[in-house]
């Protein structure tokens, strides 16, 4: 059910003319030893798609906020097939 939410909460951003930035950004402040998780919609309650390392390029698509916190929907650089959401606070624009 959560990944049918992520994909509800695209789809209502796009409606609503949310603004699709693209731009770069880069992992930070997670810690050499920890991974920022890459979830399937905009909050802890989704699905964990795959934990992305201190330093990796990503571009930012769009943005929400959810219960206080804002998640941005990024792509991985060098995985361009992967998508979905993670803190704003760990991302540093590029």
């Amino acid at each position: 059910m959560p990944r049918f939410y992520a994909i509800l909460s695209s789809i209502m951003l796009l409606l609503a003319g949310c603004a699709v930035t693209g731009d770069r950004a880069e992992v930070s402040g997670v810690g050499p030893d920890d991974l920022l998780k890459l979830r399937a919609g905009p909050g802890l309650g989704y699905e964990i798609i795959l934990g992305l390392p201190e330093g990796t390029q990503v571009i930012r698509h769009d943005c929400v906020t959810e219960v206080g916190q804002r998640w941005c929907r990024v792509t991985p650089v060098k995985s361009p097939e992967v998508s979905g959401f993670v803190a704003n606070t760990y991302l540093l624009d590029r």
